[in-house]
Protein backbone atom coordinates (compact mmCIF):
# COMPACT_ATOMS: atom_id res chain seq x y z
CA UNK A 1 0.00 0.00 0.00
CA UNK A 2 1.27 2.88 -0.88
CA UNK A 3 0.56 6.69 0.41
CA UNK A 4 1.67 9.80 -0.12
CA UNK A 5 5.00 7.87 -1.79
CA UNK A 6 5.34 5.34 1.53
CA UNK A 7 5.16 1.58 1.29
CA UNK A 8 3.08 1.37 4.56
CA UNK A 9 3.04 -2.55 3.54
CA UNK A 10 6.97 -2.86 3.49
CA UNK A 11 8.57 -4.47 6.82
CA UNK A 12 12.30 -5.19 7.79
CA UNK A 13 11.69 -8.76 6.65
CA UNK A 14 11.73 -7.80 2.57
CA UNK A 15 15.07 -6.69 3.21
CA UNK A 16 16.50 -10.46 4.25
CA UNK A 17 14.11 -12.15 1.76
CA UNK A 18 15.33 -14.15 -1.49
CA UNK A 19 18.24 -12.58 -2.63
CA UNK A 20 19.00 -11.13 1.30
CA UNK A 21 18.49 -14.52 2.76
CA UNK A 22 21.79 -14.88 3.41
CA UNK A 23 22.83 -11.35 4.70
CA UNK A 24 23.70 -10.69 8.16
CA UNK A 25 20.17 -8.91 9.74
CA UNK A 26 20.45 -5.70 11.57
CA UNK A 27 17.07 -5.18 9.42
CA UNK A 28 14.15 -6.96 11.24
CA UNK A 29 14.15 -5.70 15.04
CA UNK A 30 13.65 -9.61 16.72
CA UNK A 31 16.07 -10.34 19.23
CA UNK A 32 19.07 -12.42 17.14
CA UNK A 33 19.51 -16.31 19.02
CA UNK A 34 16.03 -17.17 19.44
CA UNK A 35 13.35 -18.59 20.57
CA UNK A 36 16.13 -19.74 23.67
CA UNK A 37 16.08 -23.78 23.96
CA UNK A 38 13.51 -23.77 26.51
CA UNK A 39 10.72 -22.05 24.80
CA UNK A 40 11.82 -24.29 21.34
CA UNK A 41 11.14 -27.60 23.20
CA UNK A 42 8.00 -26.30 25.72
CA UNK A 43 6.44 -25.31 22.12
CA UNK A 44 7.38 -28.75 20.79
CA UNK A 45 5.39 -30.14 23.89
CA UNK A 46 2.28 -28.37 22.55
CA UNK A 47 2.25 -30.34 19.54
CA UNK A 48 0.83 -33.40 20.90
CA UNK A 49 -2.56 -31.82 21.43
CA UNK A 50 -2.94 -30.53 18.32
CA UNK A 51 -6.13 -33.09 17.54
CA UNK A 52 -8.31 -30.85 19.81
CA UNK A 53 -9.23 -27.31 19.16
CA UNK A 54 -7.38 -24.45 20.76
CA UNK A 55 -8.36 -23.42 24.39
CA UNK A 56 -7.23 -19.96 25.42
CA UNK A 57 -8.43 -19.88 28.72
CA UNK A 58 -4.91 -20.93 30.59
CA UNK A 59 -3.12 -18.00 28.42
CA UNK A 60 -5.29 -15.34 28.84
CA UNK A 61 -5.68 -15.88 32.92
CA UNK A 62 -1.59 -16.47 32.94
CA UNK A 63 -1.26 -12.83 30.71
CA UNK A 64 -3.78 -11.16 33.01
CA UNK A 65 -1.80 -12.62 35.78
CA UNK A 66 0.99 -11.35 34.68
CA UNK A 67 0.02 -7.53 34.56
CA UNK A 68 -2.67 -8.07 37.49
CA UNK A 69 -5.74 -7.58 35.68
CA UNK A 70 -8.85 -9.44 35.40
CA UNK A 71 -8.81 -12.25 32.31
CA UNK A 72 -11.54 -10.16 30.47
CA UNK A 73 -9.44 -7.11 30.03
CA UNK A 74 -6.92 -9.63 28.11
CA UNK A 75 -7.44 -10.42 24.09
CA UNK A 76 -5.05 -13.16 22.91
CA UNK A 77 -3.99 -12.37 19.04
CA UNK A 78 -2.15 -13.62 16.13
CA UNK A 79 0.70 -11.55 16.71
CA UNK A 80 0.52 -7.32 17.12
CA UNK A 81 -0.47 -7.13 13.60
CA UNK A 82 -3.96 -8.88 13.80
CA UNK A 83 -4.67 -6.28 16.69
CA UNK A 84 -4.20 -3.29 14.70
CA UNK A 85 -6.70 -5.39 11.91
CA UNK A 86 -9.26 -6.12 14.82
CA UNK A 87 -9.19 -2.28 15.80
CA UNK A 88 -9.98 -0.64 12.78
CA UNK A 89 -12.82 -3.15 11.54
CA UNK A 90 -14.65 -3.38 14.67
CA UNK A 91 -14.48 -0.21 16.45
CA UNK A 92 -16.94 2.80 15.02
CA UNK A 93 -14.81 6.08 14.86
CA UNK A 94 -14.72 9.10 12.86
CA UNK A 95 -11.40 10.68 12.61
CA UNK A 96 -8.97 8.09 13.53
CA UNK A 97 -5.48 9.92 13.92
CA UNK A 98 -1.67 7.76 13.73
CA UNK A 99 1.28 9.69 15.30
CA UNK A 100 4.49 8.52 13.22
CA UNK A 101 7.00 8.26 12.28
CA UNK A 102 5.73 4.72 13.74
CA UNK A 103 5.00 1.00 13.20
CA UNK A 104 2.85 1.59 9.36
CA UNK A 105 0.68 -1.45 9.98
CA UNK A 106 -1.67 0.54 11.91
CA UNK A 107 -2.71 2.73 9.51
CA UNK A 108 -2.10 0.30 6.32
CA UNK A 109 -5.07 -2.03 8.47
CA UNK A 110 -7.48 1.54 9.26
CA UNK A 111 -7.10 2.34 5.46
CA UNK A 112 -7.91 -1.12 4.61
CA UNK A 113 -11.05 -0.66 6.59
CA UNK A 114 -12.34 2.08 4.69
CA UNK A 115 -10.95 5.00 7.41
CA UNK A 116 -9.89 8.24 6.24
CA UNK A 117 -6.92 8.18 8.50
CA UNK A 118 -5.08 11.63 9.82
CA UNK A 119 -1.70 11.92 10.85
CA UNK A 120 0.91 13.84 13.49
CA UNK A 121 4.01 13.86 11.94
CA UNK A 122 6.64 14.36 14.72
CA UNK A 123 9.57 16.15 13.98
CA UNK A 124 13.21 15.30 13.46
CA UNK A 125 14.57 18.65 14.99
CA UNK A 126 12.26 18.25 17.96
CA UNK A 127 14.21 14.54 18.32
CA UNK A 128 10.65 12.78 17.11
CA UNK A 129 9.23 14.12 20.67
CA UNK A 130 5.70 13.66 21.41
CA UNK A 131 3.53 16.99 21.83
CA UNK A 132 0.07 16.10 22.83
CA UNK A 133 -1.50 19.43 21.67
CA UNK A 134 -0.28 18.62 17.66
CA UNK A 135 -3.42 15.54 18.18
CA UNK A 136 -6.21 17.07 17.31
CA UNK A 137 -8.65 17.41 19.69
CA UNK A 138 -11.49 15.91 17.63
CA UNK A 139 -9.48 12.71 16.99
CA UNK A 140 -11.35 9.84 18.40
CA UNK A 141 -9.05 7.06 18.20
CA UNK A 142 -4.93 7.94 18.90
CA UNK A 143 -2.57 5.62 17.32
CA UNK A 144 1.30 5.78 19.27
CA UNK A 145 4.19 3.39 19.52
CA UNK A 146 6.18 3.61 23.04
CA UNK A 147 9.07 2.89 22.74
CA UNK A 148 8.69 4.34 18.76
CA UNK A 149 9.41 1.98 15.70
CA UNK A 150 11.56 3.29 14.18
CA UNK A 151 12.65 6.40 16.11
CA UNK A 152 13.78 4.31 19.43
CA UNK A 153 12.08 7.33 21.60
CA UNK A 154 10.59 6.40 24.49
CA UNK A 155 7.94 8.84 25.76
CA UNK A 156 7.45 9.46 29.04
CA UNK A 157 3.99 7.76 30.23
CA UNK A 158 2.27 10.87 31.97
CA UNK A 159 2.62 12.80 28.46
CA UNK A 160 0.87 9.67 26.55
CA UNK A 161 -1.51 9.51 29.07
CA UNK A 162 -2.71 12.96 28.71
CA UNK A 163 -3.66 11.72 24.94
CA UNK A 164 -7.08 10.33 26.56
CA UNK A 165 -10.09 11.98 26.11
CA UNK A 166 -13.53 11.03 26.97
CA UNK A 167 -14.94 9.43 23.65
CA UNK A 168 -11.51 8.90 22.59
CA UNK A 169 -9.57 5.28 22.48
CA UNK A 170 -6.14 5.39 22.44
CA UNK A 171 -4.30 3.06 21.54
CA UNK A 172 -0.79 2.05 22.67
CA UNK A 173 2.20 -0.21 20.45
CA UNK A 174 4.34 -1.36 23.36
CA UNK A 175 5.34 -3.97 21.38
CA UNK A 176 8.79 -3.56 22.12
CA UNK A 177 8.22 -2.26 25.86
CA UNK A 178 10.02 -5.06 26.97
CA UNK A 179 13.38 -4.70 25.75
CA UNK A 180 13.40 -1.25 27.95
CA UNK A 181 14.66 -1.99 31.05
CA UNK A 182 12.46 -2.07 33.74
CA UNK A 183 9.52 -1.30 31.13
CA UNK A 184 9.39 2.57 32.78
CA UNK A 185 6.49 4.62 31.06
CA UNK A 186 4.78 1.62 30.60
CA UNK A 187 0.78 1.79 30.53
CA UNK A 188 0.15 -1.68 30.20
CA UNK A 189 -1.10 -2.03 33.67
CA UNK A 190 -3.08 0.91 33.89
CA UNK A 191 -6.80 1.08 34.58
CA UNK A 192 -7.75 4.45 35.54
CA UNK A 193 -6.34 5.86 31.76
CA UNK A 194 -9.75 6.63 29.81
CA UNK A 195 -10.31 4.80 26.69
CA UNK A 196 -6.83 2.68 26.75
CA UNK A 197 -5.77 -0.08 24.50
CA UNK A 198 -2.20 -1.30 25.02
CA UNK A 199 -0.61 -3.99 22.21
CA UNK A 200 2.13 -6.01 23.56
CA UNK A 201 3.76 -8.68 20.94
CA UNK A 202 5.99 -11.46 22.69
CA UNK A 203 7.30 -12.53 18.99
CA UNK A 204 10.30 -9.37 19.50
CA UNK A 205 12.25 -10.56 22.58
CA UNK A 206 11.11 -14.12 22.45
CA UNK A 207 11.47 -14.68 18.29
CA UNK A 208 8.82 -15.81 17.53
CA UNK A 209 7.91 -14.08 14.58
CA UNK A 210 6.41 -17.50 12.68
CA UNK A 211 4.44 -18.12 15.58
CA UNK A 212 2.07 -14.99 15.40
CA UNK A 213 1.54 -14.27 19.49
CA UNK A 214 0.32 -10.72 21.24
CA UNK A 215 -1.90 -9.48 23.00
CA UNK A 216 -4.46 -6.39 23.57
CA UNK A 217 -5.06 -5.32 26.90
CA UNK A 218 -7.93 -2.97 27.05
CA UNK A 219 -11.46 -2.29 29.21
CA UNK A 220 -13.85 -5.39 29.11
CA UNK A 221 -16.56 -3.94 26.73
CA UNK A 222 -13.55 -3.30 24.29
CA UNK A 223 -11.93 -6.39 24.38
CA UNK A 224 -15.33 -7.33 23.99
CA UNK A 225 -16.11 -5.95 20.65
CA UNK A 226 -12.56 -7.09 19.28
CA UNK A 227 -13.35 -10.81 20.44
CA UNK A 228 -16.42 -10.50 18.21
CA UNK A 229 -14.71 -9.30 15.26
CA UNK A 230 -12.39 -12.14 15.46
CA UNK A 231 -12.51 -15.72 13.81
CA UNK A 232 -13.10 -18.87 16.06
CA UNK A 233 -9.92 -19.80 17.58
CA UNK A 234 -7.54 -17.60 16.00
CA UNK A 235 -4.35 -18.34 18.21
CA UNK A 236 -3.17 -21.64 17.48
CA UNK A 237 -2.52 -24.49 20.04
CA UNK A 238 1.38 -23.98 19.90
CA UNK A 239 0.73 -20.18 20.19
CA UNK A 240 -1.12 -20.11 23.08
CA UNK A 241 1.52 -22.61 24.71
CA UNK A 242 4.24 -19.79 24.13
CA UNK A 243 1.93 -17.11 25.71
CA UNK A 244 1.82 -19.04 28.58
CA UNK A 245 5.37 -19.75 28.82
CA UNK A 246 6.52 -16.33 27.94
CA UNK A 247 4.75 -14.47 31.03
CA UNK A 248 5.85 -17.21 33.38
CA UNK A 249 8.65 -15.82 36.36
CA UNK A 250 11.42 -17.60 34.73
CA UNK A 251 10.45 -15.99 31.23
CA UNK A 252 10.38 -12.63 32.75
CA UNK A 253 13.58 -13.01 34.35
CA UNK A 254 15.05 -13.89 31.08
CA UNK A 255 13.77 -11.16 29.36
CA UNK A 256 14.21 -8.67 32.06
CA UNK A 257 18.33 -9.70 31.91
CA UNK A 258 18.05 -9.47 28.28
CA UNK A 259 16.54 -5.79 28.37
CA UNK A 260 19.65 -4.73 29.99
CA UNK A 261 21.75 -6.62 27.75
CA UNK A 262 19.92 -5.17 24.73
CA UNK A 263 20.98 -0.94 26.49
CA UNK A 264 24.18 -2.43 26.84
CA UNK A 265 24.67 -3.26 23.30
CA UNK A 266 22.94 -0.67 21.80
CA UNK A 267 25.18 1.76 23.60
CA UNK A 268 28.14 0.11 22.02
CA UNK A 269 26.21 0.61 18.73
CA UNK A 270 25.92 4.51 19.14
CA UNK A 271 29.20 4.76 20.70
CA UNK A 272 30.52 3.58 17.27
CA UNK A 273 28.21 5.47 14.95
CA UNK A 274 29.65 8.23 16.86
CA UNK A 275 32.74 7.92 15.04
CA UNK A 276 31.05 8.52 11.98
CA UNK A 277 29.97 12.29 12.77
CA UNK A 278 32.74 13.91 10.55
CA UNK A 279 30.53 11.65 7.60
CA UNK A 280 27.15 13.66 8.18
CA UNK A 281 26.00 10.29 10.25
CA UNK A 282 23.47 11.52 12.73
CA UNK A 283 22.05 9.23 15.01
CA UNK A 284 18.60 10.23 16.95
CA UNK A 285 19.50 10.22 21.04
CA UNK A 286 18.50 8.90 23.30
CA UNK A 287 17.31 6.01 21.40
CA UNK A 288 15.67 3.26 24.14
CA UNK A 289 14.10 0.33 21.98
CA UNK A 290 16.47 -2.36 20.53
CA UNK A 291 17.16 -0.50 17.22
CA UNK A 292 18.20 2.86 16.18
CA UNK A 293 17.24 5.34 13.62
CA UNK A 294 20.06 7.23 11.47
CA UNK A 295 20.30 10.02 9.30
CA UNK A 296 22.31 10.38 6.40
CA UNK A 297 22.76 11.99 3.26
CA UNK A 298 24.03 9.25 1.01
CA UNK A 299 21.86 6.84 3.00
CA UNK A 300 20.22 5.22 -0.16
CA UNK A 301 23.72 4.55 -1.65
CA UNK A 302 25.09 3.28 1.80
CA UNK A 303 22.50 1.02 2.18
CA UNK A 304 23.06 -0.52 -1.49
CA UNK A 305 26.87 -0.80 -0.62
CA UNK A 306 26.16 -2.58 2.65
CA UNK A 307 23.77 -5.07 0.94
CA UNK A 308 26.55 -5.57 -1.55
CA UNK A 309 29.22 -5.82 1.79
CA UNK A 310 27.00 -8.45 3.43
CA UNK A 311 24.79 -6.53 5.43
CA UNK A 312 20.80 -6.15 5.84
CA UNK A 313 19.57 -2.96 7.08
CA UNK A 314 16.10 -1.15 7.40
CA UNK A 315 15.63 1.82 4.62
CA UNK A 316 13.52 4.66 6.39
CA UNK A 317 11.69 6.07 3.60
CA UNK A 318 8.86 3.85 3.96
CA UNK A 319 7.58 5.97 7.31
CA UNK A 320 5.67 9.08 7.03
CA UNK A 321 7.52 11.85 8.06
CA UNK A 322 10.87 10.23 6.80
CA UNK A 323 12.66 9.83 3.58
CA UNK A 324 15.43 8.36 1.76
CA UNK A 325 18.27 9.51 4.22
CA UNK A 326 17.35 7.65 6.86
CA UNK A 327 17.96 4.17 8.34
CA UNK A 328 16.51 1.60 10.68
CA UNK A 329 19.50 -0.29 12.68
CA UNK A 330 19.02 -3.36 14.91
CA UNK A 331 21.00 -3.59 17.82
CA UNK A 332 23.13 -6.93 17.95
CA UNK A 333 25.79 -8.10 19.80
CA UNK A 334 29.12 -6.70 19.88
CA UNK A 335 31.19 -8.98 17.74
CA UNK A 336 28.36 -8.08 15.09
CA UNK A 337 28.40 -4.52 15.30
CA UNK A 338 32.22 -4.89 15.20
CA UNK A 339 31.69 -6.49 12.01
CA UNK A 340 29.00 -4.04 10.74
CA UNK A 341 31.07 -0.82 11.84
CA UNK A 342 33.78 -1.93 9.66
CA UNK A 343 31.34 -2.25 6.92
CA UNK A 344 29.81 0.89 7.60
CA UNK A 345 33.30 2.72 7.06
CA UNK A 346 34.28 0.66 3.57
CA UNK A 347 30.14 1.35 2.28
CA UNK A 348 30.92 5.32 3.19
CA UNK A 349 34.32 5.01 1.55
CA UNK A 350 32.47 3.41 -1.96
CA UNK A 351 29.82 5.97 -1.68
CA UNK A 352 32.25 8.72 -1.70
CA UNK A 353 34.21 7.83 -4.93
Amino acid sequence: MHTDGHDLRHHGDAEVRDDGSALVDLAVNVRADTPPAWLRAHIAASLTGLAAYPDGRAARAAVAARHGLPAERVLLTAGAAEAFVLLARALKVRRPVVVHPQFTEPEAALRDAGHDVGRVLLRAEDGFRLDPAAVPEDADLVVIGNPTNPTSVLHPAETVARLARPGRTLVVDEAFMDAVPGEREALADRTDVPGLVVLRSLTKTWGLAGLRIGYVLAAAETIAELERAQPLWPVSTPALAAAEACVSPRALAEAAHAAHRVAADRAHLVAGLAEFASDGLRVVEPAEGPFVLVRLDRAAAVRGHLRTLGYAVRRGDTFPGLDEKWLRLAVRDRATVNGFLQTLDRALALTAR
